[in-house]
């Protein structure tokens, strides 16, 4: 029996990560890895499946007879786009540790605003104590917008905090024990909203998606005094424009991102130097690369076997 063509990586992330563990990722078919100089000029034609993370521009002229690409993360908006993107199956990375570690991240950000840490730490820095009286989680409403995989396990660990939690998605979702909306009724959620988490998908419509408009509609009544805006989805979803002069205008109390419109963030950018604002440099929920290849084998031995592939995206709703 012949070997199968290697697989195809192409991952602009942690490039001494990838290759380490490539080496011992598909023993049954090996890896043709882009970031190693020995392997840019290979011939691609063979490759049946490609693993992508904001692939060269070229790879799909190269690589003409794929099957199934597969995604190095949650997002696929890296791919969506290209220029002659082939009409085959495209699997998102979804894996426990992943979902994990965002909602570890979306949980640290809320409670932080919740008591109040920016403020701590200039005390800290002062030397002076100064205390908080910080409001109950159950007296703060978080509103998680996008409800799939990572949204709905943030959910749930943000109500084993004992915050308020509501949903809203673009087409309703069912989940016990959780008051979700969907897209006719927006207002209705963010005028509940005291802490308003983002994990949509960035698609056409939720390009420049929270802005100004949509952050006025935030509740101002609540625990917090203002409402907060925590965003781990996509940074072009966000006007970061918006968010600077929300947050010096007092509409928004704080806010915390890990996403931006172009990254790395500029040095000289505004949101660095915000009051009550949480920056981290997109590593939320980085893709781990041993669970990485072990899904996308997993993956591959299901399509070989002729069985359905999991988490496949729906090209027309960008996800």
């Amino acid at each position: 029996m012949s070997t199968p063509p290697p697989v195809l990586v192409d991952i602009k992330f942690n490039p001494e990560g990838v290759t380490r563990v490539l080496k011992t990722a598909f023993a049954d078919r090996g890896s043709i890895n882009l970031a190693d100089p020995a392997d840019r000029l290979r011939d691609l034609s063979a490759a049946e499946y490609a693993l992508l993370w904001k692939p060269d521009a070229d790879l799909f002229q190269r690589a003409p007879n794929l099957k199934v690409i597969f995604s190095g993360g949650a997002g696929v908006d890296h791919i969506i786009g290209m220029d002659s993107l082939p009409e085959i199956p495209i699997v998102r990375f979804v894996d426990r540790s992943l979902t994990t570690r965002m909602s570890e991240w979306v949980v640290m950000q809320s409670l932080m605003h919740l008591r109040g840490q920016y403020a701590h730490d200039i005390s800290q820095r002062r030397g002076e104590w100064a205390k908080l009286i910080a409001p109950e989680a159950a007296e703060v409403t978080v509103g998680v917008m996008g409800l799939g995989v990572l949204g709905q396990d943030a959910v749930t660990k943000l109500k084993v905090m004992g915050f308020n939690v509501i949903g809203w998605s673009r087409t309703r979702k069912e989940i016990d024990g959780v008051e979700t909306f969907d897209a006719r009724e927006l207002d209705a959620f963010l005028a509940r909203t005291d802490i308003l988490v983002g994990l949509l998908p960035l698609t056409p419509d939720t390009t420049g998606f929270y802005d100004s408009g949509l952050f006025k509609k935030l509740r101002r009544d609540g625990a917090l005094g203002r409402p907060v805006f925590i965003n781990a989805g996509g940074g072009r979803s966000q006007v970061e424009a918006d968010i600077v002069s929300a947050i010096r205008d007092g509409i928004l109390g704080g806010a915390s991102l890990d996403v931006f419109e172009v990254e790395p963030l500029a040095s000289d950018n505004p949101l660095w130097a915000l009051e009550n604002v949480f920056i981290t440099p997109h590593d939320a929920a980085v893709s781990e690369e041993n669970a990485l290849f072990r899904h996308v084998e997993t993956q591959i031995a299901r399509f070989e076997r002729g069985e359905p592939l999991q988490f496949v995206v729906d090209r027309a709703a960008g996800y």
